[in-house]
């Protein structure tokens, strides 16, 4: 815990950012002093739950602020550059949601204003503090997997946009939406994490003429180790998150974020980690702590996230 709370400003108070501004109102490291989004419904709501945090539908009102030291950014992809490049360089730390951009030269521009400024960086990666992760990458460095011969991914949903996102309309465009972006992300920032650099090899996606992408599949490489990843959108069937990582002494199954299977005998067996860690408290508390100058190896900077990025892209690009 810092001594002294981080005062955190919010740009976008849709089902991220609004989840972010509950969280952080709570949270003993941060006080959210200002907030913004277009949308004037949501500001006037926010307003009155909220009376201390200075609410309004102009960004400025966030990014000009003498009283914030850091920034949540909870836009559609398209405005992380925008927004990030301009809160860094009015010396605001920035913790942005995922993905970190859309086009090459936005992600460029983001990588080199957090290296220029000096001031704490991260994007919002679901996995990067889960206990389930930890375990794995433990077990990695401890060889309990062998050799890693390969990983798996599948995703599954029956209707896209989630029901929680359906107001987000933007993720069932092309243009910044859609489920590889939105969720495969995830999943490859785990694999580059644990494995190497992440790269995709051979890659593609349907699209119908009009919205994000019904289906996607390809071969990536995390360093020389073959990534497999599948997904359906609009499918009769459960929603599914699959992640496995195949070794030859004991192999690895995440299902659905923080359920964790091990298979080193004759069957999936579950890995009790206990009550479970890694939450957007626990993120943002860690973000807090790289405010006050203390790092965390277990959020993600934006190089990670930028090498995530290119290899979702090769979807669209295909």
């Amino acid at each position: 815990m810092v001594d002294t709370p981080v005062k955190l400003g919010i740009i976008g108070l849709g089902a991220m950012g609004g989840r972010v501004l509950e969280v952080a109102a709570a949270h003993a490291d941060l006080v959210v002093v200002r907030a913004s989004d277009l949308d004037e419904a949501t500001v006037r709501r926010v307003g009155e739950a909220h009376p201390s945090v200075a609410v309004s539908r102009d960004a400025a009102d966030v990014l000009d602020a003498s009283d914030v030291e850091a920034v949540y950014i909870a836009v559609p992809p398209a405005f992380h550059a925008e927004l990030t490049v301009a809160a860094l360089k009015a010396g605001k730390a920035v913790f942005c949601e995922k993905p970190l951009a859309v086009s090459a030269e936005d992600a460029r521009a983001m990588v080199e204003a957090a290296a220029s400024s000096g001031l704490a960086t991260a994007v919002n990666f679901a996995l990067s503090d889960r206990d389930v992760v930890l375990e794995v990458e433990r077990a990695l460095r401890a060889g309990e997997v062998g050799d890693v011969l390969g990983v798996d991914v599948r995703l599954q949903f029956p209707v896209w946009p989630r029901a929680f996102q359906a107001d987000a309309l933007w993720l069932d465009g092309r243009e910044q939406g859609g489920f590889v972006r939105e969720v495969f992300s995830h999943f490859a920032y785990l694999t580059d994490r644990l494995l190497g650099p992440l790269r995709a090899v051979d890659v593609s996606a349907d699209f119908p003429e009009t919205g994000s992408e019904v289906a996607a599949r390809g071969l990536l490489r995390a360093g020389d180790v073959p990534v497999h990843f599948s997904g359906l959108a609009g499918v009769a069937g459960p929603e599914v998150y699959e992640w496995v990582l195949w070794g030859t002494r004991r192999s690895y199954r995440l299902r659905g974020w923080v359920r964790l299977e091990a298979f080193d005998g004759d069957e999936w067996t579950p890995v009790d980690l206990g009550a479970g860690s890694g939450s957007d408290a626990t993120r943002l508390g860690l973000f807090a702590a790289a405010v006050r100058g203390t790092g965390s190896p277990n959020l993600a900077d934006f190089a990670i996230a930028q090498r995530v990025q290119d290899a979702v892209e090769a979807f669209h690009a295909s």
